[in-house]
C-alpha cells in the first residue's frame, strides 16, 4: 500500500456495532472496509459530478442546435420561396 496516515472517524455505536459484524463474516479489517467505502463513494460522487457535466452540456448542444435548426429552416424556405416565384415566371 502506498503511504498512509492515521485519521480518527467517530461512529455511532449502532454504526459501528453493524460494521463489526460485516467485517468480522467477511474476513476484512475495519480499515480495509472504511478505505474500500471511501473509494467507492469518492468514485460514486465523481461519476454523478461528470453526469450532471454531461446533461448540461446536452443542454446547451440542444439550444445552439435548434437555432440552427430554425435558420437553416428559414434560409430553406427563402430559397424555396424563390424558387417557386422563378418557376412561376418560367410558366
Amino acid at each position: 500500500m502506498a503511504e498512509s496516515k492515521r485519521i480518527l472517524v467517530s461512529l455511532p455505536n449502532a454504526l459501528l456495532d453493524e460494521v463489526d459484524e460485516f467485517v468480522n463474516r467477511n474476513g476484512i479489517s475495519r480499515s480495509e472496509l472504511i478505505r474500500e467505502a471511501m473509494r467507492e463513494y469518492v468514485g460514486h460522487c465523481r461519476r454523478k459530478e461528470r453526469e450532471e457535466r454531461l446533461k448540461e452540456g446536452y443542454r446547451l448542444m440542444a439550444q445552439i442546435n435548434l437555432q440552427w435548426a430554425e435558420m437553416c429552416f428559414d434560409a430553406d424556405n427563402k430559397l424555396q420561396l424563390e424558387y417557386e416565384e422563378k418557376l412561376s415566371e418560367c410558366e
